[in-house]
């Protein structure tokens, strides 16, 4: 449930008619400060926020732009953009040593755990795959928007790959490295 959360102003954002992309970057930057603001209070810290706090941000500048400009050509481009930000998040995130999703495995992982090298280096590996997953979608509907087809259907499936396939390797990456630690 945690990367559900954490990409819920994302999912907002890209369900939300093309046509109404103000509108639609508006509501994404309300889902990520309620999100963070809820996470916050229920005693999250910023480590487990990189997302949620990249994405507040992220919407905040979208919006901006949606509403000053909402006829710009970078209109066609938003959902690049979006999956840009996210892979850019996520990648500083590694380059800080603090990979994005070590905060989120740290909510439901004892804390005698946290600071063993196996739990680091899953994160890191974790990680470098929603990066590499993220910025593959960008350059997809880089091309897509590019040739026109930037709020098509394509570019809603090419979406929903970058998303669920780092999240089926999460769930089976993690699971087999219970597995082996289990094993030994």
């Amino acid at each position: 449930m945690s990367y559900a959360r954490t990409f819920l102003p994302w999912i907002v954002f890209a369900v939300l008619p093309s046509a109404q992309w103000q509108w639609a970057a508006l509501a994404g930057l309300v889902v990520a400060v309620a999100v963070t603001v809820q996470q916050r209070r229920a005693g999250a810290g910023f480590d487990a926020l990189i997302i949620e706090t990249g994405s507040a941000v992220f919407f905040a500048a979208l919006t901006v732009l949606a509403f000053a400009a909402p006829d710009t050509p970078l209109h066609a481009y938003s959902a690049a953009l979006s999956c840009a930000t996210l892979a850019l998040v996520a990648g500083v995130s590694l380059l800080i040593g603090k990979p994005f999703t070590l905060g989120i495995a740290k909510r439901t992982t004892p804390r005698e755990v946290w600071g063993l090298k196996p739990f680091v280096r899953t994160n890191v590996v974790i990680t470098a795959v929603w990066t590499a997953a993220f910025a593959v979608t960008a350059g997809v509907l880089a091309l897509l928007a590019h040739a026109g087809d930037g709020h098509s259907t394509a570019a809603t499936l090419v979406q929903l790959a970058g998303f669920a396939l780092p999240m089926v390797f999460t769930v089976r990456y993690v699971a087999s490295v219970q597995a082996r630690a289990a094993a030994r």
